[in-house]
């Protein structure tokens, strides 16, 4: 498939008067997602930590990397499709996990549009533990499309384990655990309005339909819904160490992916302690500020992984950035806030025009700059373009 074929397909449906939707960058995508989403949600989606300086460096250093163009290749044909986890993919993109992607779709059902968008265009998506629908309906919305687990690692190893166990019988192919997050980073935007939306019982659908979570209850959510959320404000946020690593790896058969990673060391380790893949993220600058640009980081991580995968998000905004991230080494690139501004505005139809137009843009410049295949982009590498 040639992705870059979705501009013709604009510019075609231009002759008849007709134009996009929504729009196919992702300046203008943010402006009208401030428009439709509500302030609660928007600024949850939108901000990140401290004075955001991570958060906007994340996407600013993208502009540092540069790619060469090399001509007189035949690039008539492009593949960009990868292998991962015994997975064959046909395309490196996948969407990252957003523990209020629910909220973001106007009907509440945000989870199940993200699922619906990736079995419209076979764009993986790594679903949150924080979820507005249970992840037996989001896998199942999927198709037959891949999906992953992240989990955010609860103080209860009994719910840990029983999640862990239903991500495995509803399909799901991998569990990627996040590391950074079992305390939340500060946020100003989020404490300026006194917003959390999980404490109001928001993006807790995992939870509420555990059993094991609902045997620490006195009463089902139902009945008590102020008491389960106070359970869950207690059991969330297990802070991990190495020596919880062997108690995680025993708990799934499944590719265990560990998210966090930017430091070499930390990613050797883990692959001496059985991890399956390194998810080089540091939240989009949404856990903590006045770090290193995630971008600036993956080529470490990348060298000391070897042939371990690489997973990789922060910061990517265009087909561009992921043509990048790949070229410094990222097996896969995920997508954040891009695809949550397409939720906003149209639902799984917003989110599958936005992962088209990040693919449409990336096959095109891949075939301008004479990279056929991934391989050829990864052997060229990048330049410091400052």
């Amino acid at each position: 498939m040639a992705y870059g074929d979705y501009q013709n397909e604009i510019y075609f449906k231009g002759l008849h008067g007709v134009k996009p939707t929504w729009p196919v960058d992702f300046a203008t995508l943010e402006q009208r997602a401030v428009a439709a989403l509500p302030p609660s949600v928007l600024s949850y989606v939108q901000g990140g930590c401290g004075d955001e300086f991570t958060q906007n460096h994340n996407a600013h250093a993208f502009r540092r990397w540069g790619l060469i163009p090399r001509m007189m290749v035949d690039c008539t044909r492009r593949d960009l499709s990868v292998n991962l986890f015994g997975l064959t993919l046909p395309t490196p993109l996948f969407m990252a996990p957003i523990g209020v992607i629910g909220l973001c779709a106007q009907d509440g059902h945000g989870d199940i549009a993200t699922a619906q968008a990736a079995a419209a265009t076979g764009v993986p998506m790594v679903a949150s533990t924080l979820t507005n629908d249970p992840m037996e309906a989001v896998a199942a919305a999927m198709g037959d499309t891949p999906g992953f687990f992240q989990l955010y690692t609860p103080k209860d190893k009994g719910v840990a384990e029983s999640l862990v166990r239903r991500a495995e019988a509803a399909g799901f192919k991998g569990i990627v655990v996040t590391l950074d997050t079992w305390i939340t980073g500060w946020r100003p935007r989020d404490l300026n309005d006194a917003n959390f939306p999980q404490l109001r019982g928001h993006a807790l659908a995992n939870y509420f339909s555990d059993p094991a979570f609902r045997a620490l209850l006195a009463k089902p959510p139902e009945e008590d819904l102020p008491s389960a959320v106070m359970t869950w404000a207690q059991t969330f946020g297990k802070p991990l160490t190495w020596a919880d690593l062997p108690w995680l790896r025993s708990l799934t058969k499944l590719p265990l992916i560990l998210k966090g990673v930017c430091h070499p060391d930390d990613a050797r380790r883990a692959i001496d302690g059985g991890v399956d893949g390194i998810y080089c993220s540091n939240h989009g600058g949404r856990q903590a500020n006045g770090g290193v640009a995630a971008i600036d980081l993956l080529p470490a991580v990348v060298e000391a992984s070897g042939d371990v995968p690489v997973l990789f998000d922060s910061g990517v905004r265009s087909g561009s950035d992921v043509v990048k991230a790949l070229a410094l080494g990222a097996t896969a690139v995920g997508v954040g806030r891009p695809y949550a501004y397409g939720a906003a505005l149209g639902g799984a139809a917003g989110v599958a025009h936005v992962l088209r137009s990040l693919l449409a843009e990336a096959d095109l410049l891949m075939a301008v700059d004479g990279y056929p295949t991934i391989a050829d982009l990864k052997a060229a590498g990048l330049v410091r373009a400052d």
